[in-house]
């Protein structure tokens, strides 16, 4: 079997051993990551948004190359190191996109709902995927993309459980689709229930993968929903840090006690511990408000280059006899994490009428 097959995360590359390698790669995700920006652009020309991600069709279309070519040594060493490690400095870059003053405005109450929401949901979607007979590699995946952000948290996850191509590629694609889904029907959801804008914010930020869409389901119930979304959402988000320090201590312990002890780096990702870094520096004012937007910029271009690998990595086949399991699993995730927010909003002093 060709190394493609295997996970993208299972070996950590030297970085300065041959530079050379790595280029063919590299520059094929990036050329997959342009001509995706490309067709998100002319989506906004033609509709006035993006209604699916730039991330989605980096996938679509290294998975779409993939079907047609299979890449040969040359081509694997650059997409593996855009697979893991781009991928690995981009949620680093993230953290700086979130504060702990942003937290505190949340709300103490809210703010342990989510934590609740989040970790209850994790456990449901997980049986859910078992039930189903998914491996238990693709109900973690799927169970904390739904419940926490979508592909950003799948893409962190994967590496932590040592997921495959094909799980990851499966994951995302599915969740891809309801995400705009839920986009889309969320607003005539909140309208039929007439839900008061701050309870229709907090429902959109529990219930929507990304920020943007976010945004976009929350901006017809005006500034306040997406205000409170917006802070939601990004809770959300803060909690894939101790959501991948979890799993990276369970894998720890399923290695057996014959394991060697390990050191900190290895049973906290050095990726996370960036995150919490970033985090505490946006928090204290260490970082120059100049930065935000274009660590911002570059950690979504990063992860759009490393989808664009595991793309290339997806073999289709694979991801067809997942289908039926997939999508039934992650839609009844969808519907329980839903009914969870639901009944979070009927705990907090958030009116529905």
């Amino acid at each position: 079997m060709d190394r493609l097959e295997y996970s993208p995360y299972g070996r950590r590359m030297p970085l300065l051993a041959d530079f050379g390698a790595f280029v063919p790669g590299v520059v094929l995700c990036i050329a997959i990551t342009a001509a995706s920006s490309a067709l998100q652009a002319v989506e906004v020309w033609l509709w006035g948004r993006a209604w699916i991600e730039a991330l989605v069709i980096a996938i679509l279309l290294g998975t779409a190359l993939r079907s047609s070519w299979h890449p040969g040594a040359r081509w694997t060493p650059g997409i593996h190191f855009s697979a893991k490690t781009l991928l690995e400095i981009a949620i680093v870059l993230l953290g700086a996109g979130v504060s702990a003053g942003m937290i505190r405005r949340a709300g103490v109450g809210l703010l342990a709902g989510i934590v609740v929401v989040v970790f209850v949901a994790i456990g449901v979607s997980y049986a859910l995927g078992r039930a189903f007979g998914l491996p238990r590699r693709m109900a973690t995946l799927i169970a904390c993309g739904n419940s926490i952000c979508g592909n950003s948290a799948i893409a962190a996850v994967a590496p932590v459980i040592g997921a495959r191509s094909d799980d990851v590629g499966a994951s995302i694609a599915f969740t891809a689709v309801l995400g705009v889904g839920v986009v889309l029907l969320l607003p005539l959801l909140a309208a039929a229930l007439q839900l008061h804008a701050q309870a229709f914010g907090v429902l959109a930020g529990l219930t929507v993968y990304a920020v943007p869409q976010v945004l976009a389901a929350a901006a017809p119930a005006g500034a306040v929903a997406v205000h409170i979304g917006t802070y939601v959402k990004l809770v959300r988000v803060l909690m894939l840090g101790p959501v991948v320090l979890v799993l990276s201590l369970l894998a720890r312990r399923a290695a057996g006690a014959d394991a060697p002890r390990a050191g900190i780096g290895q049973l906290v990702p050095w990726f996370i511990v960036g995150f919490v870094a970033m985090l505490l520096a946006r928090s204290f004012g260490w970082l120059p408000q100049s930065l935000l937007r274009p660590f911002a910029q570059a950690s979504n271009w990063l992860t759009v280059v490393s989808m664009a690998a595991l793309g290339l990595g997806v073999d289709v086949r694979a991801v067809a006899r997942a289908g039926p399991r997939v999508t039934a699993v992650v839609t009844l995730s969808l519907l329980a994490l839903g009914i969870l927010a639901w009944g979070l909003l009927q705990l907090l002093p958030i009116g529905t009428r």
